[in-house]
């Protein structure tokens, strides 16, 4: 296969390109779910559920990371997807920004950090974090990670890549987060949201390199533009049928609420 030109021009109509199928995509300009949820007028049971459906997605996605890795095409994207796994899994930040010489601590795993967020709305470890537990939009959500994010094809797993990152760094973590915070105002105030924001800040660090990271995918002697524009399209599609599902789940609950 020929390189792909490279030249300003050719990367600018590409990045048009991104914009138009990934940066415009509904679920990363209007999440109807989080938006909603930021109002904080969630029940406890409303919360428990997305809790148990966001701790699926959570612990799902560490297989969906470990594919990424074992797929890796060379060194370099073998060593930044272990970056994310070895973190995901308790591994912390040095401050240069890597887990190269960083301590291991079982707690610092993002999901232990979940269970202990999910522990406080009465949620055991045998109700969360299992796929059995997902619904039907959590898993199908959950798959499309395996097949596009973790893909062995460069192309495709670089767009779901982007398409990930961009939908990470859209707000959603910021209507969550305020919507917790009218929770823990008003019935909980003992409620640690330590996982979620720092999550937010991570997201907001991660964004600023979003384009980095599409010169230099772009940059690749096989890449394939329509590879990526369609892989990063599926993954956000897939990102919209999670958060739908937990929207309909959650507008059925208060409209169901507000007959009885």
């Amino acid at each position: 296969m020929t390189a792909v030109s490279t030249s300003s021009e050719d990367l600018e109509e590409f990045r048009q390109a991104v914009a138009r199928a990934i940066d415009s995509h509904p679920i990363v300009r209007r999440n109807r779910y989080t938006r909603w949820f930021a109002g904080g007028k969630l029940g406890r049971e409303q919360l428990r559920d997305f809790t148990v459906q966001f701790s699926v997605f959570s612990h799902l996605f560490i297989e969906a990371q470990l594919r990424k890795c074992i797929n890796a095409v060379d060194l370099h994207s073998y060593r930044a997807g272990k970056e994310i796994l070895m973190n995901e899994l308790g591994v912390v930040f040095t401050p240069s920004g890597t887990v190269e010489g960083g301590t291991f601590r079982f707690t610092a795993g993002h999901f232990e950090w979940l269970a202990q967020f999910a522990a406080q709305l009465g949620l055991k470890w045998s109700e969360i974090g299992k796929r059995h537990h997902g619904n039907h939009s959590t898993l199908a959500f959950c798959d499309a990670l395996l097949e596009w994010y973790g893909s062995p094809d460069e192309s495709a797993s670089a767009g779901a890549s982007y398409a990930i990152e961009h939908w990470a760094a859209a707000g959603f973590w910021k209507e969550l987060i305020a919507g917790l915070r009218v929770v823990k105002a008003n019935e909980m105030p003992d409620l640690a949201l330590g996982f979620w924001t720092w999550h937010d800040a991570l997201e907001e660090n991660h964004a600023a390199h979003t384009d980095d990271e599409l010169r230099e995918a772009y940059a690749k002697p096989d890449f394939s533009p329509e590879r990526f524009l369609g892989a990063g399209t599926a993954m956000l599609d897939a990102v919209e049928v999670f958060w739908e599902g937990l929207f309909g789940r959650a507008s059925g609950d208060t409209l169901r609420k507000r007959r009885a």
